[in-house]
């Protein structure tokens, strides 16, 4: 699993945020993010049924980013996220590379650490027993 890649979706979840403010939120982070070395992918999150009058192709999920990063390089990508989003409530979904997944939120410094903790027990775990499941820990 050295090489596997790890997927982490980024909600913003501020109740006193609205749509538009969520997606303003998400394409400033997208545009942090694309400039780093470590993360192999980052996207918007594609609506899978989008509004019956969408006049676009795609429509996106407006809370909603995902970021591909090497296992190696996913906690530099945690730390990143935590100087940009410690005072942000966030929900944040992580994939291991055998499609398991953790579901941390974090609004402050504080639960963002604790955040990164469960995160990478959790992939730590993934790489001893390759174990299969859903875990979902909110804070």
């Amino acid at each position: 699993m050295p090489n596997s890649s790890v997927k982490l979706t980024i909600a913003f979840i501020d109740e006193n945020l609205d749509d538009e403010e969520k997606s303003e939120e998400v394409e400033k982070l997208l545009t942090q993010i694309r400039e780093l070395d470590e993360v192999e992918e980052v996207s918007r999150v594609t609506d899978p049924n989008p509004p019956a009058n969408n006049k676009s192709v795609i429509a996106f999920l407006s809370h909603l980013l995902m970021a591909e990063v090497k296992l190696e390089n996913f906690k530099k990508l945690f730390g990143f996220l935590s100087e940009r989003l410690g005072n942000k409530p966030v929900k944040l979904t992580v994939k291991a590379p055998d499609g398991s997944e953790i579901n941390v939120e974090a609004s402050s410094q504080k639960q963002f650490e604790i955040a990164w903790q469960k995160a990478q027990n959790f992939l730590d775990k993934k790489q001893n027993n390759g174990e299969n499941s859903t875990t979902d820990w909110g804070e």
